[in-house]
């Protein structure tokens, strides 16, 4: 099975005839109806999806076998996946978050400083999740190019320039 991408998730029921609330994390949010069947974590159940309108916080949708408000809100917090290569290819110097997950990260001098754990966004920019080689904690590096200014997906790498106090002194 190809790698798979978080492109949505399930927020509730919508209405009492088995919409959801769909919330998109696509760019595009309405581009999330384009990909095919969407499939959950397990890939237990995959559903095409009908964006009916746009709602607060995304989009009032009917899922493939969901006819019941019990049966939609049986699916609140279902994370929904497809195919990595179902997905537009990334404009330069832009990255699917599920493309960093696990890039080893080193200074600018090769030194390795440890493994992006996830990326993050809390509204202003991005942010890698770095867990640190030969440590338990982790360090949030921004992703600008100031700080991270090479991306090597074919190297399964990331060079950053962390600012200065941002990792621990060993």
């Amino acid at each position: 099975m190809s790698a798979r991408v978080c492109v949505g998730a399930i927020a509730g029921a919508f209405g009492v005839r088995g919409e959801v609330r769909l919330k998109s994390f696509c760019a595009d949010p309405e581009a999330i109806a384009d990909y095919g069947p969407l499939a959950t974590e397990d890939g237990a159940r995959s559903f095409d999806i009908t964006l009916d309108r746009p709602v607060k916080n995304g989009f009032a949708a009917r899922l493939s076998g969901v006819t019941s408000k019990d049966a939609a809100e049986a699916l609140k917090g279902t994370r929904l996946y497809v195919p990595r290569d179902r997905l537009p290819a990334p404009e330069d110097d832009e990255y699917y978050h599920a493309d960093l997950i696990n890039l080893d990260v080193v200074d600018t001098g090769g030194t390795p400083i440890g493994r992006v754990k996830s990326v993050l966004n809390h509204g202003a920019a991005d942010l890698l999740e770095i867990a640190l080689k030969g440590r338990s904690d982790t360090v949030l590096l921004p992703f600008t190019q100031a700080a991270v200014p090479t991306v090597d997906l074919g190297a399964g790498r990331i060079v950053a320039d962390p600012p200065d106090g941002l990792l621990p002194d060993d």
